[in-house]
């Protein structure tokens, strides 16, 4: 517990070569790989969401320990994969076609990697069909898509229609979010769920995968 919760602080701090250390040394001693991952790590990027969300901390503390988290993961991934440890869920994110703003969207999809799901980012300016490819492609749960403008904003109504055209809508659970869209205009375009920021984006994932 003591190596778990180091892992934990050392990850809060954004200190992605200790984590990395504190991991080896831990699969070293005997540690699963699951454990440090949900003792450690989760526990570490929960708790920053956390403080985020009383207002504790800001947007660049959070960036610096989701790139730590990243670092972690470099050591994980493999060894995760190969003791066939589930991820919790897989996500494609993206923004939409016409919009090259990712800050938003790259730490949502941080965020959401933190919380334990596999993410698929697609970056910026990312077509309908790109989003429906990828997601049939990856077997998806979630589509995620971020528009910054709100010239942008009704191309998230065109993705979902694409879906729909294609007889694909039902198999995913579509989110959206990004400054000028509102829960509204999420449910109006026929989404399921608006998030105001990346902490509650990867609490919603939680929350529908329960």
């Amino acid at each position: 517990m003591v190596l778990y919760n180091e892992i934990s602080k050392v990850l809060q701090r954004g200190e992605t070569e200790e984590v990395q250390s504190l991991i080896k040394k831990g699969l070293e001693e005997g540690s699963k790989a699951e454990d440090i991952l949900n003792e450690g790590l989760l526990k570490g990027m929960m708790e920053m969401g956390e403080r985020w969300k009383k207002g504790e901390i800001f947007v660049p503390e959070v960036l610096i320990a989701a790139q730590a988290m990243g670092g972690a993961m470099e050591v994980l991934e493999e060894i995760l994969i190969k003791d066939n440890v589930k991820t919790k869920g897989i996500v494609v994110i993206g923004t939409v076609k016409g919009d090259l703003h990712d800050i938003g969207k790259n730490l949502v999809a941080m965020m959401m990697k933190g919380a334990g799901y596999k993410v698929i980012d697609l970056g910026v300016d990312v077509s309908a069909d790109t989003f429906i490819e990828t997601a049939e492609e990856h077997n998806a749960n979630f589509v995620c898509m971020s528009s910054l403008l709100t010239t942008t904003m009704p191309y998230i109504k065109t993705v979902i229609d694409e879906f729909k055209n294609r007889g694909l809508r039902d198999k995913y659970i579509i989110m959206a979010g990004g400054a000028p869209v509102t829960e509204e205009y999420v449910k109006e375009v026929g989404g399921d769920y608006y998030t105001k920021d990346a902490v509650e984006a990867a609490d919603k994932l939680s929350e529908v995968m329960q």
